[in-house]
């Protein structure tokens, strides 16, 4: 389970949280301009758009969950089990496979107009990275300051939608999402109106009851409601310290804790919450067991380098004591 979101004050913000129950150990990972990406179906590229986002490194190839490029498009694959489907190598189309999806958008394309042309062309397919790391069930949102959509391969073809609430979770699929939101439309950040019946007297008793209604389960469906009413109703100044805070509070709203999502013993829990300045080039991230944001800025690495460019996930929680 994850959910991922788009935040606009005086700059462009793009992040998600990582929901699961284990780690397959993350890294705040900068691929360079000059890394050389060796694909499955398709010929390498030596030279490209630099990125940073979280990953997992194997055999030295970066496998992204989300990232953004120094022009400023953001990208994160959030799972689809049960409904991702890829497909075979078809001729005469640029044949992806699903573990390199993100570093072939965001290492060609500049922008999301650039992201939607690469997508006609483009065929997602059914490749896994190894035994050890099979197809994994994704779909995808892609966004920049201009705007977002969704990526979604199914059994019936690929699906690309516009995302105008620059929110994804997991299933149902995106349109059911979008069209699930309708049931919310009487949701208000204000007091609500006694529309009940104007005879009764109906006390507002407390503060907050314009959102009555609104879910706070951790289904995928309700975070999307969620998250979604969160984000569009949060008010930010434009500073990158409020900016940065406010998205994390965002985010922050379908926040799992361990013990409230039992996976057949184990706990799912949010692994990793992120937050990208896709025009400033810093990677903002806190884990479960460490609140304190920690960042990672591209622009003070040397972006014309072949090599990966690393940073352990700082973990264990930092108090700050003050007497």
């Amino acid at each position: 389970m994850c959910t991922a979101a788009t935040y606009k004050t005086k700059d462009f913000y793009f992040g998600r949280t990582l929901d699961y129950e284990f780690s397959y150990g993350d890294e705040v990972v900068i691929t360079p301009r000059n890394y050389p990406f060796h694909f499955r179906h398709i010929d390498a590229i030596k030279s490209h758009y630099a990125m940073i986002g979280m990953a997992h490194v194997v055999d030295n190839d970066p496998l992204y969950y989300d990232a953004f490029n120094e022009c400023g498009l953001a990208m994160a694959g959030l799972n689809f089990v049960g409904n991702a489907a890829y497909y075979d190598i078809e001729e005469g189309k640029d044949n992806i496979a699903q573990f390199e999806f993100i570093p072939w958008i965001l290492g060609t394309c500049a922008n999301l107009e650039e992201a939607k042309t690469a997508l006609i062309h483009m065929n997602l397919t059914n490749t896994p990275y190894s035994e050890q790391f099979p197809l994994a069930q994704l779909h995808w949102i892609i966004a920049d300051q201009s705007g977002a959509i969704t990526v979604e391969a199914m059994e019936d073809g690929m699906h690309i939608y516009e995302n105008n609430v620059g929110v994804l979770t997991n299933n149902p699929p995106f349109n059911i999402q979008m069209f699930l939101l309708n049931q919310y439309m009487n949701l208000s950040p204000k007091q609500p109106e006694n529309l009940f019946a104007k005879d009764i007297d109906l006390d507002q008793y407390s503060r907050g009851m314009g959102a009555i209604g609104l879910p706070g389960d951790l289904s995928s469906s309700s975070r999307f409601a969620k998250v979604a009413f969160t984000k569009l109703h949060s008010v930010s100044g434009d500073s990158e310290n409020e900016s940065v805070n406010q998205f994390f509070h965002i985010l922050g709203s379908v926040d799992q804790q361990r013990g409230c999502c039992d996976v057949n013993g184990k706990y799912e829990i949010t692994l990793y919450t992120s937050c990208c300045n896709t025009q400033k080039g810093i990677y903002y991230y806190t884990t479960y067991d460490n609140h304190q944001i920690s960042a990672v800025d591209m622009t003070k690495e040397d972006l014309n380098t072949k090599n990966l460019i690393c940073y352990e996930v700082i973990t264990g929680e930092h108090i700050q004591m003050q007497n």
